[in-house]
């Protein structure tokens, strides 16, 4: 009878194999760590683009209640400074009268904040808390984060007849206007200039109920 030999894997074989295994995995490692970095950015993403959208959504629903003029006795409804937007809009409850109150859309060291005043129908409350959002004078009001990274807010606005014009620099509110009606305009455009972002952020609003 003939003998069997068995023989193993040579030195060498083990080597080479080893290298192959080690060469996979460090493959398979990268392309796992390449997907978990791209999911994590693209959370980020999804993230601060809910929080525009949040952002811009509530920004619609005021410029969108702005109060008409002629119904505070033709006071400025609206005013832009930079990297600002202020208005008066009307409030809403149920069972209650209508009520006034002014908002305020800041930028300040890269956070876009929305401040409001306390709602009400006195025009001299209204007119203190116009003169306080427009010079600052607000600070003891809470103000609400609504985004973060925001390197600049440009706002321009639309004057029917006129078209797109930037508003310059309003210190303090334009006087009351007696006998006839404040000019006010038809629409707000607000683009929001992102740190890590080249492109804007755009957004039109009709100002008043459409």
């Amino acid at each position: 009878m003939k003998s069997v030999t068995q023989r193993g894997f040579t030195l060498i074989e083990l080597l080479v194999a080893i290298s192959i295994l080690a060469i996979v995995a460090v493959l398979g490692w990268r392309g796992l760590d390449s997907i978990v970095r791209a999911r994590v950015a693209l959370t980020s993403e999804l993230e601060s683009t809910r929080g525009l959208q949040l952002a811009f959504a509530q920004m619609q629903s005021d410029v969108g209640h702005v109060v008409p003029a002629v119904d505070i006795g033709n006071r400025t409804t609206l005013a832009t400074q930079p990297g600002r937007l202020t208005l008066v809009r009307t409030v809403f409850a149920d069972d209650q009268p209508s009520r006034v109150q002014v908002i305020t859309y800041r930028v300040l060291e890269g956070v876009l904040t929305r401040r409001e005043s306390i709602a009400t129908r006195d025009l001299k409350e209204l007119d203190v808390a116009w003169s306080a959002a427009i010079s600052d004078s607000d600070a003891v009001v809470p103000a609400v984060t609504l985004h973060s990274g925001v390197r600049e807010m440009a706002i321009r606005l639309w004057d029917t007849g006129i078209g797109w014009r930037t508003p310059g620099t309003t210190a303090a509110p334009s006087p009351v206007v007696r006998g006839a009606e404040a000019i006010v305009p038809s629409g707000v455009e607000v683009s929001l200039q992102l740190f890590d972002r080249p492109a804007n952020m755009v957004k039109v609003f009709l100002v008043g109920p459409a």
